[in-house]
C-alpha cells in the first residue's frame, strides 16, 4: 500500500496497531518494548513515514522551541558583522542545548505578524531600522527581550553607551596637555541619520528623540568635549549607513580632506576606525602623532592591527548569553552589562 501523505491514524490502521501504540514508538518510547517500537519504527519509515506531525503538535501544545531573533538590518549584513555573529554565537550557546532553535530574522521586514504564531517569542538585537517593528514588538503577547535598546514592561540588556562614548573621547582628548596643543576633532558616526547616504550631519537632520546608540555615543562624545573644553564645529559629523571598510573609508577620505585637518577621529565602531587608520596611513599621516582614533566594540582585529586601536571592549558573546538566560527564565530584568576602556597605540 503506498500513500502520499500518511497520518498517524492511517498508519496504525495499516500496521494494525492502536494509535497510541504508533505514538509511543516515537514519543514515548519506555512505554513499548525494545523489539516491538523497533518494528514499528522499521515499518514506519519503509513507508515513508517519519512520525506525528510536529507543526500540528506544537500548536497544541502552544510551544514551538523557535525563538525570532530580529536582527536591526538585513540578514546579511549582520552575518558578516563581527560584533553582530559573536552577540548571535552568545544567543546559539544558550539556547540550543535547551533544543531551542533561532530564527533569524530581517530588521528591514515590514512585519512580525507572519511568524507571530509559530515561534515562542522574540529576541531582538538593536533597534530595527524599520519602526513598524518596534510598535509591533510592544504590543505581542509573546515573550520580548530587547538588546542595546528598551521596550517598556520587557527584559532588556544594555550597556552604558553614552557613559563608554565619553570615557574613549576624554582619553584621546586628555593627551593635548601642552597649551600650543590643540584637538581638532571630527566625528564618524554609524547612522545617525535614516539615510543610505554618506553624509555631513547637522544638529538640525538630528531626531529630537535620540534613543538609539548611534545617538546615546554621539552624546557621550559631546559630553567629554564640553568637560575638555573643546568646540566641535558644525561640519564634523558624518554619518555612515553601515559598519564597513569601505563606506567608512569614503567618509575618512572626505574628513582628512578639510581644512584644518583633523587630528582626532572619534569613530562608532571598530570596523569605522580601522578604515580610517588605514586611509590615514595610505596618506601618510602618522598615527598617533598627526592623528589620534579611538573605535568602539572591542573587536580582536582592532586589537590586532598596528598601531592597536584605542576603544571601547563590550563583551558581545555574552551580551547573547545573558539575553537567552533573561528569555529562558522569562524574567522582566534590565540587566547593564560592564565595558572596558582599552587603551591602544592610536592615541
Amino acid at each position: 500500500m503506498t500513500e502520499k501523505k500518511w497520518t498517524l491514524k492511517s498508519i496504525a490502521a495499516h500496521l494494525g496497531v492502536s494509535n497510541a501504540t504508533v505514538s509511543n514508538a516515537f514519543n514515548r518510547p519506555d512505554q513499548l518494548s525494545s523489539k516491538k517500537r523497533e518494528e514499528i519504527l522499521a515499518a514506519c519509515k519503509a513507508l515513508g513515514y517519519f512520525g506525528p506531525n510536529k507543526a500540528a503538535r506544537s500548536l497544541r501544545k502552544g510551544t514551538f522551541n523557535i525563538v525570532a531573533l530580529v536582527l536591526p538590518d538585513s540578514v546579511e549584513y549582520m552575518v558578516s558583522d563581527p560584533v553582530a555573529s559573536s552577540f548571535m554565537r552568545g544567543v546559539a550557546k544558550v539556547l540550543e542545548p535547551q533544543g531551542i532553535n533561532l530564527l533569524l530574522f530581517s530588521g528591514n521586514t515590514d512585519s512580525v505578524n507572519n511568524i507571530v504564531d509559530f515561534v515562542d517569542g522574540f529576541i531582538c538585537y538593536g533597534r530595527p531600522r524599520n519602526p513598524k517593528l518596534i510598535e509591533q514588538l510592544a504590543t505581542v503577547t509573546k515573550q520580548v527581550v530587547t538588546v542595546d535598546f528598551e521596550l517598556q514592561d520587557q527584559a532588556s540588556v544594555n550597556i552604558d553607551n553614552q557613559g563608554a562614548a565619553r570615557e574613549v573621547a576624554k582619553a584621546a582628548l586628555m593627551q593635548f596637555n601642552a597649551p600650543s596643543e590643540q584637538a581638532d576633532v571630527a566625528i564618524l558616526g554609524l547612522r545617525l541619520l535614516d539615510t543610505e547616504l554618506i553624509c555631513r550631519v547637522y544638529d538640525h537632520h538630528l531626531p529630537q528623540l535620540s534613543t538609539s546608540i548611534a545617538h546615546q555615543r554621539l552624546a557621550g562624545y559631546r559630553q567629554a568635549l564640553e568637560t575638555c573644553q573643546v568646540t566641535l564645529p558644525e561640519d564634523r559629523i558624518w554619518n555612515i549607513p553601515e559598519s564597513s571598510e569601505r563606506f567608512a573609508r569614503i567618509a575618512a577620505k572626505e574628513a582628512l580632506a578639510i581644512r584644518p585637518r583633523p587630528n582626532v577621529l572619534l569613530c562608532m565602531s571598530d570596523l569605522i576606525a580601522l578604515a580610517a587608520a588605514r586611509e590615514a596611513l595610505a596618506q601618510g599621516i602618522q598615527i598617533p602623532q598627526e592623528l589620534k582614533i579611538v573605535g568602539f566594540d572591542g573587536i580582536d582585529e582592532a586589537e590586532l592591527f598596528q598601531p592597536a586601536i584605542t576603544t571601547i571592549h563590550q563583551n558581545s558573546e555574552n551580551k547573547g548569553e545573558q539575553a537567552a538566560s533573561l528569555f529562558i527564565r522569562k524574567e522582566k530584568q534590565q540587566i547593564r552589562l560592564p565595558f572596558e576602556l582599552r587603551v591602544g597605540q592610536s592615541i
